[in-house]
């Protein structure tokens, strides 16, 4: 008999409360027998008496389950069930539990467990969907031997590790449940094999539905280069016979790690030419190569808790990165991350939804797969490379590896890797994992007869459970440039340590221009009083390529900033420092590229709020829109060269040279659209024989008004697509004219082809709203509206995906009064919605904060 949960609030749990697992598991035995409405789950379990648990009391996690019978060594039981999970008194010696379920995968909208996604069966267990398959200690920390046996009618079954046939499944590593997996249906594969570094031949293969056979090759290829990169660079080598990736289209995430059988969202692994981006490509390059990856970080070696998540998260973050920039090219890879970075993480950090790379408690683990544990987990692993260097960054991980295989494990004892590589103290340096919020450095300097001498004074705003902050280890990359552009100080890392801390440069003739954090050597705010014409001497001249960008990217936001509040024309300054980058022959097309994106409102909201200043979203884009024209006007007769000479002859390639060509090619085009009235862009979409040209072509004809044929005839020839139609379905908001952008998203909700139960189609529709800041904050609270009634309705089918969602909140404590009523007015309306997730739930009331 199931006892009822009782109705309280949803209780935190916390990282000082830690105990160890009361038993461990030696060997799982899973029977599926499936069925669309009642799949029945066997479970067949070895466990024994954990020596290090003081609590002995065993209880199995079990969500949404219908419990047939249970048994302990033979003998029938009726354990102690809730709706959570169930106790039962067992042997003090090791047993072997029995149990058969049935669940429901048809049902299953919350994409969480085993569910069904257009007739295929599929699982996504991280974090905590296991306990929706059947009753598990569902922890990371137990770990065991996984057998399967997938009983049905469907073509394919698949499951973790080695193929012993006839739907059966081996995988010999010890693996906690968070990376079970299962799939079944009609698939077809796209095969291939890889040959180790030890000779070992492994079978590789990318399924997918019928249809799709053709959008596999980059992914294949994709997986490859990672395999051999993991062995070349860390010495990591594919340890099973057989590696699977799966493409399903209804997936809450991106893709998922599972041990020899990784589960993809369809978006971030199929891809082609006629279909897909560059940012596709490299997108799924990316990803493809962050989930082989976690083989070694996060499967061989996975969290003592969840807590521990960035353990796995951020280290793989900075390998993928790595592997992209050895890739794509080191320089503009590094600038993409950190606009990336400032986008999520320090909006993040700045706001009520600020925690530290290791949280310290949370409500629902979901919650907490976020910029702060991925993008500045990552930002940490590659402070401590620098502070360390290379060749004991690398010795520290080979320790890592050897000590800790098959092992569950946290921060600390990663760090005691290195610091017995380095003989180093590394406990200052561990603040990074357990403060949150941005550090501010703020930059005070000297000239003396000579010495140059830098001060660096550190500190970091209070955060939500944190009002004061220690010193961090700062890792800060140095230059110093000569007046006529020469470098007199190559880089040099000042690490920082003390609330103030000061550098002397001595030797010197002259008076030098700095350039601090170098390639982003932190993740940090240079705080430092500065002119637009050392900004704009430093975008000629600085020789660190991503410093050289950020002279550029601070130049034309203290231009906005000022026509925002002081209604200044554009500044010349400004533009002909952007046609010079132009003109410049030696600048890759990538980065010219990135130096004409400019700041994001948001970027200039958080300036103007740092400031003092309410920022106004629709004045903002307004401004934005009239720099941009100035620069178009100013660059006039370079665009049309710069766009024909950035054209590519040949077949589609999506390597770094062509793509970076197309990127500047399309920046001067979407330029030129200002001017020509869409022309060039008209013809470029009726010539275009890839996605990348044809959609931006049609995105520059949709902002300006002239492209309704265009985007027809686009459904039209694309409407069978699912992917490319998610493209479709985000332009038709984020193209919508500020007061019409809600209106536009409920619209297309009304659309044949939305569907409530898909992710990529509700971000798409969503995520485009909420990335239209002058529709989103347009004045009447209409963006406000739709996106609450949106995450109502979802949250009752999925709340994972609702409650990330919730972000496109998080910064409305920046605004005027009447926004911030309406923002409190929708958040208050989710909040008091029936039934409300646990994960919503938690992310609102944290949005709100005292608000509440």
């Amino acid at each position: 008999m199931k006892d009822a949960a009782p109705e309280t609030a949803p209780q935190a749990i916390y990282l000082a409360d830690y105990t160890p697992p009361s038993h461990l598991v030696d060997t799982v035995e899973l029977t599926f027998k499936l069925h669309p409405t009642a799949t029945r789950v066997i479970s067949k379990i070895a466990f024994r008496p954990n020596p290090l648990a003081a609590d002995k009391t065993f209880y199995l996690h079990g969500e949404n389950l219908d419990l047939k019978w249970a048994r302990i060594d033979g003998q029938d039981i009726i354990p102690h069930v809730t709706d959570l999970g169930l106790t039962a008194q067992v042997p003090e010696a090791p047993f072997i539990w029995e149990a058969e379920v049935e669940i429901s995968p048809s049902t299953n909208t919350a994409l969480e467990g085993l569910y069904m996604s257009n007739g295929m069966y599929c699982t996504q267990c991280e974090a905590e969907g296991f306990r929706k398959i059947t009753y598990y200690p569902d922890r990371p920390d137990v770990m065991a031997v996984f057998s399967v046996t997938i009983e049905g009618g469907e073509k394919v079954k698949l499951s973790n590790g080695n193929d012993l046939g006839d739907g059966k499944w081996h995988d010999p590593h010890p693996k906690p449940a968070y990376l079970f997996a299962l799939v079944a249906g009609d698939l077809v594969n796209h095969p291939d094999t890889f040959t180790t570094m030890s000779g070992r031949e492994v079978e590789l293969n990318i399924w997918v539905r019928p249809g799709d056979l053709e959008k596999c090759a980059w992914g294949m290829d994709s997986l490859k280069r990672s395999m051999r990169w993991d062995e070349e660079v860390y010495g990591r080598e594919y340890d099973l016979d057989l590696f699977n990736i799966v493409a399903v289209d209804d997936f809450n995430m991106g893709a998922m790690e599972n041990k020899g059988l990784n589960i993809f969202n369809s978006s971030a692994v199929l891809c082609s030419p006629e279909t897909s981006t560059d940012g596709n490509f490299e997108r799924i390059e990316a990803i493809i190569a962050h989930e082989y990856f976690h083989n070694w970080t996060g499967n061989r070696i996975t969290c003592r808790d969840w807590f521990q998540l960035c353990l796995k998260e951020g280290l793989t973050v900075f390998r993928d990165q790595q592997f992209s920039g050895d890739v794509r090219g080191h320089a503009t890879q590094r600038i993409s991350n950190v606009l990336a970075l400032r986008a999520r993480q320090f909006r993040e950090d700045n706001g009520p939804l600020a925690h530290p790379v290791r949280p310290e408690s949370f409500v629902e683990i979901n919650n907490f797969y976020t910029a702060t544990v991925y993008e500045k987990g990552a930002e940490v692993i590659g402070m401590l490379k620098t502070l360390i260097g290379d060749e004991k960054y690398y010795e520290g991980c080979d320790l890592y590896f050897t000590r800790h295989d098959g092992q569950a494990c946290t921060i600390e004892d990663w760090l005691a890797c290195f610091e017995d590589v380095t003989g180093r103290d590394l406990t200052q340096f561990k603040l990074w994992y357990s403060q949150a919020g941005t550090p501010r450095v703020k930059v005070s300097e000297d000239w003396n007869d000579g010495t140059y001498t830098l001060t660096f004074a550190q500190s970091t705003p209070p955060t939500p459970g944190q009002d004061v902050k220690d010193p961090k280890v700062i890792p800060l990359a140095v230059g110093l440039l000569a007046e006529d552009g020469t470098e007199i100080q190559p880089t040099k890392i000042c690490e920082v340590t003390d609330a103030v801390h000061k550098f002397r440069f001595p030797g010197l003739s002259t008076k030098p221009i700095p350039s601090i954090n170098r390639g982003f050597s932190a993740p940090i705010i240079v705080e430092r009083d500065q002119t637009n014409s050392e900004r704009a001497f430093l975008l000629a001249h600085d020789t660190d390529p991503f410093n050289k960008w950020e002279a550029g990217r601070a130049l034309a936001r203290d231009v906005m900033v000022r026509m925002v509040t002081e209604d200044t024309p554009p500044d010349q300054t400004y533009i002909d420092a952007l046609v010079a980058v132009a003109r410049d022959d030696g600048l890759d097309p990538d980065f010219k590229a990135l130096c004409f994106s400019g700041p994001s409102n948001d970027d200039i909201q958080q300036a103007l709020f740092d400031g003092g200043i309410t920022p106004d979203p629709t004045k903002i884009y307004l401004t934005g829109q009239t720099l941009t024209q100035s620069v178009a006007e100013a660059m006039q007769d370079l665009l049309p060269k710069i766009h024909a000479e950035m054209q590519i002859d040949g077949p589609y390639s999506p390597d770094a040279g062509d793509t970076a060509k197309r990127s500047w090619g399309n920046a001067a085009l979407s330029l030129l659209s200002r001017l020509d009235g869409g022309a060039q862009a008209r013809r470029q979409y009726e010539t275009a024989d890839n996605m990348t040209q044809q959609l931006a072509a049609l995105n520059c004809l949709l902002r300006e008004e002239v492209g309704e044929t265009e985007n027809t005839a686009f459904y039209d020839q694309w409407k069978d697509d699912r992917l490319v139609m998610d493209k479709w379905f985000a332009m038709q908001v984020l193209h919508a004219k500020m007061e019409k952008a809600a209106p536009k998203a409920v619209e297309m909700t009304q659309h044949l082809d939305f569907a409530w139960t898909n992710p990529n189609r509700f971000r798409a529709v969503f995520g485009a709203l909420g990335g239209n800041p002058a529709g989103f904050h347009d004045a009447s609270g209409d963006g406000y509206r739709a996106m609450a009634d949106a995450l109502i309705t979802l949250d009752a089918k999925n709340p994972q995906t609702t409650a990330r969602m919730t972000t496109f909140f998080e910064t409305w404590a920046r605004y005027d009064a009447d926004r911030q009523g309406m923002i409190r007015e929708a958040l208050q309306r989710i909040l008091n919605t029936p039934n409300l997730s646990r994960d919503t739930t938690e992310m609102v009331t944290r949005i709100l904060g005292d608000a509440t």
